[in-house]
C-alpha cells in the first residue's frame, strides 16, 4: 500500500484555523467532495460517528480519523494541516495540527487496515511531521507525504 495511491494532491489542504473537531470533520467532508466526488455531509457524519467510539488523536499533534462509507470503491485519504492546533482528546492530551483521514469501503477489510498501518507509520515519523509543519503549500505537503514511504523503503 502506497500513500501516493490513496491520497490525491487535491485531497491535501492547509488552513489557518478551525474552531472544533466537528468543524474539522466538515472541512474534511468538503475536501472529500472536491477530491473524490463524495457527499461532504456523508464524510463528515461518518468521521463523527467513528470518533464517538473513541478519539483518533494518536499523539504528537497527529490525528488519524477514519471511517467506512457505503458506495466507496477504494480507500481514499484526506490530509489537513491546521496552523493553530485544536483540542482533539489525543492520547497525550496535546492539541492536533496534522490530520490524515482515511475513508474505506464498507467491505474493505484488510485494505483498510493496511492503509491505516501505512499512514500511522508515516505519521509517527518525527522528521516527516517537522517537514510538514514547516510548509503550508498543499503541493509540497502532498509530495512530502507521498515520498515518505519511498524514503523508508530505500
Amino acid at each position: 500500500m502506497d500513500v501516493a495511491k490513496i491520497l490525491k494532491p487535491e485531497a491535501v489542504k492547509c488552513i489557518s484555523t478551525v474552531s472544533s473537531k466537528k468543524r474539522l470533520f466538515h472541512e474534511l467532508g468538503d475536501i472529500g467532495a472536491l477530491a473524490y466526488g463524495l457527499g461532504a455531509t456523508d464524510v463528515a457524519s461518518a468521521l463523527q460517528e467513528r470518533e464517538s467510539l473513541g478519539p483518533t488523536g494518536v499523539g504528537q499533534g497527529v490525528a488519524l480519523p477514519h471511517a467506512r462509507l457505503p458506495g466507496l470503491e477504494k480507500v481514499c485519504g484526506l490530509f489537513m494541516m491546521i496552523e493553530r492546533p485544536i483540542e482533539f482528546e489525543a492520547v497525550d492530551n496535546q492539541p492536533v495540527d496534522l490530520i490524515f483521514a482515511l475513508l474505506a469501503p464498507e467491505d474493505a477489510g484488510v485494505e483498510h487496515l493496511k492503509a491505516l498501518a501505512v499512514v500511522s507509520r508515516s505519521m509517527r515519523n518525527a522528521n516527516l511531521c517537522t517537514k510538514l509543519r514547516a510548509n503550508s503549500d498543499a503541493v509540497t505537503l502532498h509530495t512530502l507525504l507521498a515520498e515518505q514511504q519511498r524514503d523508508q523503503a530505500a
